[in-house]
């Protein structure tokens, strides 16, 4: 006891009463807070709940909001989720990490509903354990500079601006150790595509960011630039995209640093809209000049990015390069479907415009055996591709080659918390918040996307070897099936049967020699 008969020492006392000064403070401004939301609710006109329910309303907005979050951690089954579920994400976690990705027990997968594919496996599969052969593919034989592509399985267009700086790095080193190309995207080419060493597919958009002149026209001098550097192996054209077809790219201003302004010459902060198609480009006559012209000036492959609405178009695109030659042709066709991705994008057109790959791979297929050009014109498909049997499908089909965006987004880390059209990417991947950035890092994220590169083709060979073939280039329509409403299956040679020249066809609309 002290000299003023307290039992407890004055620090204690002194300690007491800061700690009840602040709660004083703390319930004071809690209760100040609720008195003027009090009143700035019920005068209010905008929001309904919030001028009824007052104080209490805006705990609405607030539940809305995290219950996106809560939602693929607490409440959604594995496969309930869109655009992907937690077993599609959680393979690529696995693959990436380069960890067990076997399953016990059975699969949670609803294999009678319909849609879903079914292959077709062998009675005497392939024998042995080891990958499954894969023969490189050479891209643009007629080019002075054709590209060998050496794997199956590559990266998707994604523009600086719309990923991150570590993001960029991270992918570009990747693909060098996994032997896979990268796509630029359409925000033009930086050093940090190049740092990794990586092969680059040089995407040229609707704005020709990288690649235009002052005013905005193709640059052949700014070609001639890109071609000069060998990482630079082939040019892409991009006509549309699968989240957004018939709109140009979308980055917010928010996300237009100085550097990305210097790079796309662009203002800093405001908005980067590109226009919805190539002003230069209205018709396939002009979409073959151009084609010719980027690769004249380059010497390298080219070729072009779309989203299929429709049947029309293909056949009018093959009869224009028979008329002129089969050279004339794009040396690859990339099919986005209308579920690819996107960091923005305007709801109807991700929502329903478009074809989805499942119906326009096939479709493009058929028709470039129809006008004998299949041959001549490699297949790149590209549109949630992110797990072995999604791709090992997609070359079923009849595709020569997968891109994915998103599944090596999650091999770099995303949680798909949906806020790629914003600057708050919790993982640094589409933010350029250095704060944010500061979690990403490139040496080890690399290292996972090559990872996915090597379990993917490992998987797909798998995939190859249960259907008796010995490589993923093997595979074809009768190893697949897909299941129909009734709940049973269908082999996919017979939804949509192979097609051959119909050379009548070629011969009424090929130049005369």
């Amino acid at each position: 006891m002290d000299t003023n008969g307290s039992l407890l020492p004055p620090v204690f006392i002194s300690l007491l009463e800061i700690m009840a000064l602040v709660f004083v403070v703390v319930v004071g401004t809690i209760f100040l807070w609720a008195v003027y939301a009090y009143i700035r609710d019920i005068t209010q006109t905008r929001q309904a709940i919030r001028r009824n329910y007052p104080v209490i309303g805006r705990f609405r907005y607030l539940f809305e909001h995290l219950g996106e979050f809560f939602r693929q951690y607490f409440f959604a089954m594995d496969r309930e989720e869109l655009p992907f579920n937690r077993a599609q994400r959680s393979w690529v976690y696995r693959a990436a990490k380069d960890i067990d990705n076997t399953v016990a027990f059975g699969s949670t997968r609803d294999i009678q509903r319909p849609g879903s594919v079914l292959f077709v496996n062998c009675p005497y599969p392939t024998l042995g354990e080891t990958a499954a052969l894969y023969h490189p593919v050479t891209i643009g034989l007629g080019c002075e500079h054709p590209y060998i592509a050496r794997s199956f399985y590559n990266i998707s267009g994604m523009s600086y601006g719309a990923i991150s700086k570590p993001a960029v790095m991270a992918l570009s080193k990747g693909a060098k150790m996994a032997g896979c190309w990268m796509n630029t995207g359409e925000g033009g080419l930086t050093t940090f595509h190049l740092e990794g060493g990586a092969d680059l597919v040089f995407q040229i958009g609707t704005a020709k960011y990288g690649v235009r002149t002052s005013t905005g026209q193709l640059s052949d001098d700014r070609l001639r630039e890109l071609a000069a550097i060998d990482q630079v192996k082939m040019f892409e054209i991009k006509l549309s995209q699968g989240a957004k077809p018939g709109k140009g790219g979308i980055l917010p201003g928010a996300k237009v640093t100085e550097e990305i302004a210097r790079i796309r010459g662009i203002p800093l902060g405001i908005d980067s809209i590109s226009p919805n198609r190539h002003p230069d480009i209205n018709n396939n006559a002009q979409l073959l000049d151009m084609i010719e012209r980027i690769r004249e000036v380059t010497g390298k492959p080219v070729g072009i990015k779309t989203v299929i609405g429709g049947c029309g178009w293909t056949d009018d695109l093959c009869q224009e390069i028979l008329k002129r030659g089969p050279e004339s042709a794009p040396d690859f066709i990339t099919i986005d479907g209308a579920d690819g991705g996107t960091g923005a994008a305007p709801m109807p057109l991700i929502d329903a415009m478009g074809l989805p790959l499942r119906e326009s791979l096939p479709l493009v297929v058929d028709k470039l055996h129809l006008y004998d050009l299949r041959k001549r014109i490699k297949i790149v498909a590209s549109g949630k591709l992110i797990n072995s049997s999604d791709v090992a499908w997609a070359l079923c089909v009849g595709a020569d080659f997968v891109t994915s965006g998103r599944g090596f987004m999650f091999a770099l880390g995303c949680i798909q918390a949906l806020q790629c059209n914003k600057n708050t990417c919790p993982t640094g991947i589409t933010t350029h918040d250095p704060k944010l950035q500061r979690g990403l890092n490139p040496e080890n994220k690399a290292v996972r996307v090559a990872n996915l590169v090597k379990n993917m083709t490992h998987e797909v060979g798998i995939i190859a070897h249960s259907c008796g073939v010995h490589s993923p280039q093997e595979l074809c329509r009768s190893h697949a099936r897909v299941v129909q409403a009734n709940g049973l299956s269908v082999q996919v040679d017979q939804l949509f049967p192979d097609q051959y020249p119909d050379f009548d066809l070629i011969k009424r609309y090929t130049r005369p020699a």
